[in-house]
């Protein structure tokens, strides 16, 4: 297990890789040797995890689902709100993850709303995808019922006064996802 670095997730396949099998990994657990975070996801003893923890533990155990919403606004720092669980979209009839030590909540998108603005980013080993700014902001007003009207707005201040997005580009990414409607007066407002 020396071979991978301490701030690397470890699943299963992972171990095995590495000579370990299930019971000898249960026993390195009671020895302290190794750490279990979730069912199935393990970490060297001296693990100290990141800031995006969470995500990339969502995204281990789920490489399908792409972290959105409210965390892709904690993630990019859009705002001030900190989500009670990690949102992720999946597309229809997609099997949605259930992990012990975070809550998930699952958004439904299909084709190009599902594909489309999705960045990655390297977080304790694993590959987490996100979605980007505009994006995020976009979603926001479409799940506002859900979500609050107060974070999309905030989101989309937040992204304009920093210019990682412009009034154009969010416009067009509304148009493109079908939620032009919801958005639409608020960017006319900041026009």
């Amino acid at each position: 297990m020396e071979q991978r670095t301490r701030d690397e997730l470890l699943g299963v396949a992972d171990l095995e890789q590495e000579g370990v099998g299930r019971r000898q990994a249960h026993r390195l657990v009671e020895r302290g040797e190794l750490l279990r975070l979730d069912r199935g996801v393990f970490a060297h003893p001296d693990f100290e995890p990141s800031e995006h923890h969470h995500l990339a533990l969502v995204a281990f155990r789920c490489p399908s689902a792409v972290i959105a919403l409210s965390s892709a606004a904690s993630f990019h720092r859009l705002g001030t709100q900190l989500p009670h669980a990690v949102w992720v979209a999946l597309p229809p009839r997609t099997w949605a993850p259930r992990l012990e030590s975070v809550g998930v909540e699952v958004a439904r998108f299909s084709g190009s709303r599902y594909v489309a603005d999705v960045t990655r980013h390297l977080v304790e080993g694993v590959q987490v995808p996100v979605y980007g700014e505009a994006k995020t902001v976009v979603d926001l007003f479409r799940y506002r019922n859900k979500l609050g009207l107060d974070v999309a707005l905030e989101a989309m201040r937040e992204v304009l006064r920093s210019r990682r997005a412009t009034l154009a580009e969010l416009a067009r990414v509304a148009r493109r996802d079908g939620a032009y409607g919801p958005i639409r007066p608020y960017l006319e407002s900041m026009s």
